[in-house]
């Protein structure tokens, strides 16, 4: 399955020493594939399941996302924002791991 869709990067800098300050999100567009694609609900103590998506997404990597690749929060597919939970070089590509929905606060 192909793929073209955003992805979100949130960078932090150093204003002074030990003092760190967001910059945002910077959205880019890629192209590539969907790899592995599987759906799961996970029970919870709340009123609905919440869905995890577990997908890898093989994108062509330019310049800056070889350079920002840890900086790589979220991905966009079918509308939705998914949190990227691992990303691997495999140069000239980014082998994106995914799974769950991206809340745009949670930090983790």
């Amino acid at each position: 399955m192909r793929y073209c869709g955003k992805v979100g990067y949130s960078t932090t800098v150093e204003t002074r020493p030990g003092a760190w300050m967001d910059e945002g999100i910077v959205e880019r567009t890629y192209y590539g594939d969907v790899i592995r694609l599987s759906r799961r609900y996970h029970t919870i103590e709340q009123v609905n399941d919440e869905l995890n998506i577990s997908y890898q997404i093989s994108v062509l990597a330019d310049p800056y996302a070889l350079e920002h690749f840890v900086d790589i929060k979220y991905v966009i597919w079918k509308g939705v924002k998914w949190k990227v939970s691992s990303v691997e070089i495999e140069h000239p590509r980014l082998k994106l791991t995914v799974g769950g929905v991206y809340r745009e606060n949670d930090e983790s």
